[in-house]
């Protein structure tokens, strides 16, 4: 999964098409990202022991990592991630404008 935790990313497919959003949190096992601020849920939960609180909470669900794309600066639009070796570092670049994502 090329998409990591902090990426800045384009939703391309679903309720929220066309928002761009930071990931906060990759989830290689199951090819998920949960986004900061899209795709929140109300759950209604009780209470279970003294920590968890009561009542209808947000929480945020995550999206599938083949509806999202990198955000690319360069040319200010979605990118494809391509990898490039110099000097013994992998670094993640832009396929259309090679710049370091």
């Amino acid at each position: 999964m090329k998409i990591r935790k902090g990426d800045d990313v384009l939703v391309l497919a679903g309720k929220f098409r066309g928002e761009r959003a930071k990931v906060e949190e990759a989830l290689p096992q199951s090819n998920k990202v949960i986004l900061d601020g899209l795709n929140v849920a109300k759950r209604h939960t009780k209470q279970s022991g003294s920590m968890m609180q009561a009542g209808i909470i947000d929480k945020l669900m995550p999206l599938h990592v083949s509806n999202v794309a990198l955000w690319c600066d360069g040319h200010k639009g979605p990118a494809k991630a391509g990898f490039k070796v110099a000097d013994g570092a992998k670094t993640r670049v832009c396929r259309k404008c090679g710049e370091a994502l």
